[in-house]
Formats: structure tokens, C-alpha cells, sequence
């Protein structure tokens, strides 16, 4: 096993030993190497301030996102480049393209958020100007917050550094070599001293899938770590010690999609960023949903199988995936199953999942011919933003009758689940608006809502009852419906 991580920074490899497993990219930048370009706003990966750039190997080539320093943890580098606001330069030495077009068009006041703008808009650049538009310009900036230039001169900011021009471009075949020259072909383990508590911390990263089976089995406590936009927030605002961790973002096995005739297979590590694309081609709501799940650098990080492992009841993609009818793929060791989504979720923080035992990785059905799907996500903000309902249904039609429904929701109960009376009150019945009505009152034997910080019982029972009468309203061709409140609900026979 490897016991020292390698990097690429400014064009050389930094080695680092006996790091603290948990500290996070942040705080190494900013106290270890001095890089103060990098800003600490929220701390959780919300105010994009922390944006760095990283590369990483994939498919012969070298991928470059926009990712939360704040909560990426320091070893998860190993073996990839890392671009922060310091090692961007232009001809001579001067300003970058990106960073003169802010200039140029006064993007930045008190100029605490500018680096991390710099960052997620040279991401952007490096993805070259086809294609370029006003939608994918506010996307790329979604998770970057400004409180006082406000964000016109910053759009402009991304048109014009491409009128600048291209020629600050890496030089790719040299950085594919370089990282090369630092892949690990084993695991690496890593043991720190904690800088809050002197504790010794364990972490292993290992590249196959073999080696993470054995490895987890033989350490069933570790907690296991994949884009950390969860894990990492245990560690900065919940102050947890995490006293061994073993990451797969190293396993290859883990980040492939294979598509066959009737089936997606997902890696457990593939990001949304990476899987919303094919998933958006045969479910076009389910990937409105990944866009809205997050800003691009959490989407970047975040992967489809951490939201599902968490088992948290307002995870966007659960719905979503029940819906279309996925099943998890469990390993422990060498012995593999097969669970339905639904059924992996037991109760509030209790998953269908053994010690020692992952997910390896999720099947999607393909939608049938005569199928309607749909996905909606109710929060208070559009974006970025953690849902007050989120909710996916898909119906096979015969005709105007319905041979099959899943409907799936989150944030109403204590895990995501389907709302099995409800089904039953469609199947079988012409897809009309008096069936959906009577299915909207039977949808009360399925769910007892809470009331949070995010919304009412009573919000979330009728916002949940209105979205079925949405999906109908869409999928029936019938034109307008109306949207029912709650004492009318109650006299739908």
C-alpha cells in the first residue's frame, strides 16, 4: 500500500505524508500553503467563494470541474491536478483571459466572492465556447454567491473571455502524461493525527473493486466517502471525528454507466454531472431534477449512489429512481444482490444494508413505449435548494386505461417512498381527472407528513395531492384542470 498522496500543482507533483485524513482542501490551502485566493464563506458548499478547479484522468483525457474546497477532503486529491486562483496566469505573466474580462467589465466590487467566480467561470472556459448560452453561463455560476456586484457584469464577464481569446488553453496531452506519471495501482492508506483532538485517523483508497470489498469488510465501522458534499459537512459544521474512512472514488469499477437494450447500469461513484446527461435522454424531468439538485460543483462531486447510501427522505434522486422502477446492486465481499430501491429504505436512518456491505451500483429500466413520466421538485428556492416535496410518477397506459403506475414521493415520510394506496386507486381505471381526484383523497392512507422549517403537514399533503392532478394534466391531453384545495379534496367521493 501507498502511504504518501501525490498531486499536481502549477506544474509539479506535491507530495504530502501523514496528512489528517478529514482536513479539507480549504484549510490546507489557506494555512499550510498559503494559498489565501481561496475563501471560506459557508463552509458547506453553498456560496461557491472555495471554488477550485481539479483534473482528473478519464477516458484518455484530462476532465476539469469546478469543486467545493470547503468540503473536499485534502487525500481525495491524490492522483489528480489542482487548479486554484493563483495558477491561472496569461501571456507574460499577466492577467488570464477570465480574470481580465472581469476586469473589463466590472465584475467584481468588494471582491471577497471574485476567486471563486474566476474559478467556476475558467471551468466554463476550458469547456471552449461551442454551445455557449445565457442558460449554461447562469448554471455554471449557480453555486458562486454575490452580495454586492451583482451578477450582469459577471455574465458579461463569460461572453467576453471568450472574445479575449483561447490562448491561456492547458496543454493537454502533457498534463494527461504528467498524471499518468502518478496514478496509483494500489491502495493508498494514509494514517493522521487529528489537528482538534490529537486522535490518530485511518484513510485507504483503494482502486479496485475487490480491494473496497475487503477492505470494508474487514473494517465495517469506516465510514465510506464518495464526493463528500454530505460526509463533508459532518466534519465542518457537526465537528465530527471521523476516525477511519475509505474513499471509492479511486475504484474505476465504480464510475462506468453501461447502457443495454433495456437497462442504464450506474456506477455507485458516477456523479450527477456525469450520469444526468444519459439519464436525462430517456427520463428529460429526471434530468431537470439533477439540474436543479445542487449548484454544478456539487453536482460535480456528489454522486448517485452517496444520495441513495445516506437514506435521507428529502434526497432528490430516490423519488426519481423509484419511479422509473431501479434496483440497487449490493456487494459485500465477493458475494453480490439484487434489492428493489423502495425496499432498501426501511425506516428513518435504517437502510437494507449489512455490515460490511455497498452499493455497487443502480439499474434503471428504460421507460416503456406506452409509458408517462414525470418529475417535480417543490422547494423554496428554484435552485440550489433542498426540497419541501419532491415527487416522480411513471403510468403504462393500454388506451385510456392504466395497466401500471409508480408514484414516489420524498419529504413525506421518514424515507422516500411509493404511495402504494394511491396506485391502487388508478390502476385499472381510465387515466381521467375524477380518478386522479379520488386517487388524490386516497393518497391520506399513504402519508402523515411533518411540518419543519421547510413546510407544513398540511402544505405538504395538498402540494403532494396537486402534483398527481399536475402529472394528469400533462400527460392527458385534455386541457386545463383545476387545482383542488383541501375542503374541496375532502368531498371527492
Amino acid at each position: 500500500m501507498a502511504t504518501t498522496l501525490r498531486f499536481m500543482l502549477d506544474g509539479r507533483v506535491h507530495e504530502v505524508s501523514n496528512a489528517d485524513p478529514t482536513e479539507t482542501l480549504l484549510n490546507y490551502l489557506r494555512y499550510e500553503m498559503a494559498r489565501t485566493g481561496t475563501k471560506e464563506g459557508c463552509a458547506e458548499g453553498d456560496c461557491g467563494a472555495c471554488t477550485v478547479v481539479v483534473g482528473d484522468l478519464k477516458n484518455g483525457t484530462v476532465q476539469y470541474q469546478a469543486v467545493n474546497a470547503c468540503i473536499l477532503f485534502l487525500p481525495t486529491l491524490d492522483g489528480k491536478e489542482l487548479l486554484t486562483v493563483e495558477s491561472l496566469k496569461g501571456k507574460d505573466g499577466g492577467l488570464h483571459p477570465v480574470q481580465e474580462a472581469l476586469v473589463e467589465t466590472h465584475g467584481s466590487q468588494c471582491g471577497f466572492c471574485t476567486p471563486g467566480f474566476v474559478m467556476s467561470l475558467y471551468a466554463l472556459y476550458l469547456e471552449g465556447p461551442e454551445g455557449l448560452s445565457k442558460g449554461k453561463i447562469e448554471d455554471a455560476l449557480a453555486g458562486n454567491l454575490c452580495r454586492c456586484t451583482g451578477y450582469g457584469p459577471i455574465i458579461d464577464a463569460a461572453y467576453r473571455m471568450f472574445e479575449i481569446g483561447a490562448d491561456a488553453l492547458p496543454d493537454v496531452a502533457s498534463k494527461v502524461a504528467a498524471l499518468q506519471g502518478i496514478a496509483r495501482t494500489d491502495t493508498l492508506a494514509l494514517s493522521g493525527i487529528s489537528k482538534l483532538t490529537g486522535a490518530e485517523k485511518q484513510y485507504y483508497a483503494p482502486v479496485t473493486l475487490d480491494a473496497l470489498a475487503a477492505l470494508y469488510q474487514a473494517n465495517p465501522d469506516a465510514i465510506l466517502l464518495a464526493g463528500g458534499t454530505d460526509v463533508g459537512l459532518w466534519v465542518t459544521k457537526m465537528h465530527k471525528e471521523l476516525q477511519k474512512v475509505i474513499y471509492l472514488g479511486g475504484v474505476d469499477a465504480l464510475q462506468h454507466i453501461t447502457e443495454t437494450e433495456d437497462t442504464l447500469e450506474i456506477g455507485a461513484g458516477v456523479s450527477f454531472t456525469d450520469a444526468a446527461k444519459l439519464l436525462g435522454e430517456y427520463y428529460p424531468d429526471f434530468g431537470e431534477i439533477i439540474r436543479r439538485l445542487g449548484s454544478t460543483q456539487i453536482r460535480n462531486s456528489g454522486t448517485i449512489g452517496g444520495n441513495i447510501a445516506n437514506g435521507s427522505p428529502i434526497g432528490d434522486s430516490p423519488p426519481a429512481l423509484i419511479a422509473a422502477g431501479a434496483m440497487l446492486v449490493l456487494q459485500k465481499g465477493k458475494t453480490e444482490r439484487t434489492v428493489k430501491l423502495e425496499e432498501y429504505f426501511i425506516a428513518y436512518g435504517k437502510q437494507d444494508r449489512a455490515e460490511g456491505e455497498f452499493i455497487s451500483k443502480i439499474l434503471v429500466p428504460k421507460p416503456a413505449p406506452n409509458a408517462e413520466y414525470r418529475a417535480y421538485k417543490l422547494s423554496k428556492r428554484f435552485d440550489q435548494d433542498i426540497s419541501a416535496v419532491c415527487a416522480a410518477f411513471n403510468i403504462e397506459l393500454d388506451g385510456a386505461k392504466i395497466t401500471k403506475a409508480r408514484l414516489a414521493y420524498g419529504g413525506m415520510a421518514a424515507t422516500p417512498k411509493r404511495a402504494c394506496h394511491t396506485e391502487a386507486a388508478i390502476v385499472g381505471q381510465t387515466w381521467s381527472e375524477t380518478t386522479v381526484q379520488k386517487a388524490m383523497q386516497a393518497m391520506k392512507q399513504d402519508f402523515t407528513p411533518l411540518t419543519d422549517m421547510r413546510a407544513s403537514a398540511e402544505y405538504r399533503m395538498l402540494a403532494a395531492q396537486n402534483l398527481l392532478l399536475k402529472f394528469y394534466a400533462e400527460t392527458s391531453g385534455g386541457g386545463a384542470v383545476r387545482v383542488l384545495d383541501e375542503k374541496e379534496l375532502a368531498h371527492v367521493g
